[in-house]
């Protein structure tokens, strides 16, 4: 491990920042830590895309940053299509739940969508399902075996 190296966040682009800052705080439990615009030139090169406008919101759940980016210039790009599970890249935030079926309910009520045809249910009985935010981004959920089911 290097000595003054440290994990700060992980980015999002996604296509509408307030439905997305709704959908992270309210259905899965974010908080939201902070707001940035950006523009200048640095950031257009650093990023890659020419003539930005970069809107950012930071939000934080149990030590994890999660950085939404919205660009109202030159705009977002993609399908909004849920990417296969094996493309090359990142693929999914992981949720431990306690109760499955009230999280998934959460996620469909602010904009997300289960994905029922994913649903699974692992030896030992505790279940794993699957949903999306508003953009197609993948959420994964396993249910949490209750402390009094574990075995030693």
């Amino acid at each position: 491990m290097s000595a003054g190296v440290r994990l700060t966040h992980v980015g999002l682009c996604v296509s509408d920042l307030e439905k997305s800052v709704e959908f992270y705080c309210l259905a899965l439990g974010f908080d939201e830590c902070g707001r940035l615009r950006v523009d200048g030139p640095d950031t257009a090169q650093l990023l890659g895309v020419p003539g930005l406008v970069l809107d950012l919101v930071y939000l934080q759940r149990d030590g994890f940053r999660l950085e939404l980016l919205s660009y109202p210039a030159p705009g977002v790009h993609g399908s909004g299509r849920p990417r296969r599970m094996n493309a090359v890249g990142f693929t999914h935030l992981s949720f431990r739940v306690d109760d499955p079926d009230a999280f998934i309910a959460g996620i469909e009520r602010f904009g997300g969508q289960a994905r029922p045809e994913r649903t699974v249910t692992f030896e030992g009985g505790n279940r794993g399902m699957m949903a999306t935010d508003p953009d197609g981004n993948w959420i994964e959920l396993i249910e949490r075996t209750p402390p009094d089911q574990l075995s030693n």
